[in-house]
């Protein structure tokens, strides 16, 4: 259906331990926002069986485009730490004009985190 897309979105944990966990949304609306789309993903995970509870009560509260469909893939194993500017969605923005499409993967975190995380990326083993 047209304005709807299957968008994959990785739960970020912990960027030094490279803890994600992948959820796929089928149908979603290009046209709701990023605080609509966040919100639910939210209130999705809290519910959702498999996933582990770390998972589901974590602060999430920020959404960065990782890949497109068809476009190059970053060699980063949890995400790019580049052009948040263009990536990051942005409140009030619908979707589809924050630039999700269809077969998009998305990363959702907690910015504290990340702005810690890129201020000295190193990762544990």
């Amino acid at each position: 259906m047209a304005g709807e897309a299957v968008v994959t979105v990785r739960l970020v944990r912990s960027f030094e331990h490279r803890n994600f966990k992948l959820v796929v949304y089928h149908g979603v609306s290009l046209e709701q926002t990023m605080q609509q789309f966040a919100q639910y993903v939210t209130d999705d995970i809290a519910t959702r069986t498999g996933l582990p509870p770390p998972f589901k009560k974590y602060g999430y509260d920020t959404m960065k485009i990782i890949h497109q469909a068809h476009r190059a893939k970053t060699n980063e194993l949890v995400m790019s730490l580049d052009d948040d500017d263009k990536l990051i969605l942005q409140d009030g923005l619908t979707l589809r004009a924050a630039g999700v499409a269809n077969e998009t993967e998305l990363a959702f975190f907690k910015k504290e985190d990340y702005e810690l995380f890129k201020a000295n990326p190193q990762t544990v083993w």
